[in-house]
């Protein structure tokens, strides 16, 4: 059985990055926190937080009078679906392509690229990559 992934705005990730690294929080902590970075009113917060309960990426417990949320999903799976959902609007020729780009824009440490490296060495490489672009939706020249 595989889990539909829940798609979450950019907006809802700031949101989920918080309540990630607390583990569990306050609509109030996320304010003060997000209060720093974000130009955003509380109701935007409790908007947001409203969203992402419904979609159940968080769940609440009522404490008191407050509510505090907690991740209903991880950290890393929402990242490796988000991933995928990338590589899937993409030709499938241009993923390397696309990696190499992420890599050299992002800001690495030494593990960083000891790792990536390990990964690259480690990689079972294929001979060849079948595009699976609809007809004159890439550049590939497959379909031209």
């Amino acid at each position: 059985m595989t889990i539909t992934p829940i798609k979450i705005s950019d907006s809802e990730w700031e949101v989920m990055r918080v309540i990630w690294t607390q583990k569990a929080t306050t609509a109030q902590e996320i304010i003060d926190i997000l209060g720093q970075t974000m130009d955003w009113k509380p109701a935007t917060i409790k908007t947001l937080l409203g969203r992402l309960v419904k979609k159940e990426a968080v769940r609440t417990e009522q404490a008191g009078k407050k509510y505090i949320y907690y991740p209903a999903i991880s950290e890393g799976e929402t990242v490796k679906s988000a991933t995928e959902n990338l590589f899937s609007h993409i030709c499938a020729k241009r993923i390397g392509e696309t990696i190499a780009e992420l890599v050299a824009e992002a800001e690495l440490t030494d593990a960083d690229v000891a790792l990536i490296q390990e990964q690259l060495v480690n990689k079972q490489t294929v001979e060849k990559i079948e595009c699976n672009c609809i007809p004159g939706q890439c550049e590939c020249k497959h379909h031209q």
